[in-house]
């Protein structure tokens, strides 16, 4: 038995970026940041920032790209997987991502610069309310894509 499952609560550091793939899956990206505060054995209080990558697929997608702003607070839930390819240069490179499963968006609406989050003005998101809740469960059981639907060389990024 085997368990991949992450959850973090972080900070948008960039607004999602959304492509639709050539077998007109929608995908999107982003990052949050996620603190981590400790004191050293001096008394001095250390904090280290950590940056992670987010792919999220399909309707998904759309819900984040519509929603989320650099900036809003947010919970991610998903699966940790790592990309592998060979760059252009013939030099192989990874990355580290979280697919998600589950978001819920934490800030409340409004101004960013008076407490409420990064969302749109025209954005009306209901609060607290998981990704789950809004879609259909047929058209919802996975975010993530079939194997045999996106290859590795299709993905735009």
């Amino acid at each position: 038995m085997s368990l991949n499952r992450v959850q973090l609560i972080g900070n948008l550091t960039r607004d999602p970026e959304s492509r639709q793939i050539p077998g007109g899956q929608m995908v999107a990206t982003f990052s949050i940041a996620t603190n981590y505060t400790w004191t050293d054995p001096a008394g001095q209080k250390k904090e280290k920032a950590e940056f992670h990558n987010i792919v999220a697929w399909r309707k998904l997608a759309e819900i984040c790209t519509q929603y989320l702003r650099k900036g809003g607070k947010v919970f991610v839930e998903g699966r940790m997987q790592t990309r592998e390819w060979e760059g252009e240069d013939g030099v192989k490179r990874s990355k580290v991502e979280i697919v998600l499963d589950n978001m819920i968006m934490l800030d409340r609406r409004g101004n960013p610069a008076e407490g409420g989050s990064a969302f749109g003005a025209a954005a009306e998101p209901r609060q607290h309310q998981s990704v789950d809740e809004k879609m259909d469960a047929p058209q919802y059981a996975s975010s993530e894509p079939m194997a045999q639907e996106v290859a590795i060389d299709d993905l735009p990024f």
